[in-house]
């Protein structure tokens, strides 16, 4: 089953009334999207707040760390999540939030978990009903059982930069050293190969076809058969990058503590320039 899902299929299950909708519309600066959420969501859709909801505060572990899995649980049981009916998550266009709300249901065991292709853009834009009420569902049943995908500590991390594939998904300018707005030291762990999330979408948001995501993590280096992970500034948009790799056909890990959590250890070491060091 595919990890997206179109916003008229997602009508069709919101039809059925048998689904758990998540709008995962997040700012890495600035307030909460909850504002968003208030003038307008896809009908029956429960506000995740990304900051509190899928993530505990920041830590040894980075700005974003996972959050523990009963807290985890406990959120996920507030939004009306249950084990035996699908989720479906969205942000504003580009799934870079969505895609961590996917990641850690699937991380914590939920089996039928998707992505709304194009986010609330897409709703809007296919199917045009929104509504601006709060939505109280009734309480989930889900039981969150880590370890359903793969996670990599710091030592997995820069074992598999110099053994497998390592993908930083940050911008370009981050990778090189040459520019870093969010956290206190620049450039990359040694060994690992930019790959920016802004590559796997198209303008609309939308990700590219599986066939062209296949093609182009392949130009990186990823191959059925290589060990592949996924690391950006704090965990969040890359979980993007494993989805985008599940979209293509390739299963991937995901460095949770990312780049914040990296340089909280200085004896680790750090690479600039362009290439992976």
């Amino acid at each position: 089953m595919s990890p997206l899902i179109s916003a008229n299929d997602l009508g069709v299950l919101l039809t059925a009334g048998a689904v758990a909708v998540l709008d995962v519309r997040w700012r890495l600066r600035g307030p909460s999207a909850k504002d968003a959420y208030d003038e307008g969501h896809v009908p029956g859709a429960v506000f995740v707040d990304l900051d509190t909801d899928l993530a505990r505060p920041a830590d040894e572990h980075g700005r974003h760390p996972l959050p523990a899995a009963a807290d985890f649980e406990h959120a996920m049981r507030r939004c009306g999540v249950r084990s035996d009916r699908p989720v479906v998550c969205y942000d504003f266009a580009d799934a870079t939030s969505a895609a961590r709300a996917w990641w850690l249901l699937r991380y914590f065991g939920h089996v039928d978990v998707r992505v709304l292709d194009g986010g609330y853009a897409a709703w809007v834009a296919g199917c045009g009903q929104v509504s601006a009420e709060q939505v109280t569902p009734a309480r989930g049943d889900f039981v969150a059982s880590p370890g359903h995908l793969p996670l990599l500590d710091a030592d997995n991390a820069a074992a598999l930069a110099r053994e497998g594939v390592l993908l930083d998904a940050r911008a370009t300018e981050r990778y090189a050293g040459t520019e870093e707005p969010v956290d206190l030291v620049a450039g990359h762990i040694p060994g690992a190969v930019s790959a920016p999330t802004l590559a796997n979408a198209e303008v609309t948001g939308r990700f590219r076809r599986a066939e062209a995501l296949r093609e182009h993590f392949e130009r990186l280096g990823v191959e059925q058969g290589t060990a592949v992970g996924s690391y950006c500034g704090s965990g969040v948009t890359a979980a993007h990058e494993v989805l985008a790799l599940e979209v293509a056909g390739f299963s991937a890990a995901l460095y949770a503590d990312s780049w914040s959590g990296w340089i909280t250890d200085p004896s680790r070491p750090v690479a600039t320039g362009d290439e992976p060091g």
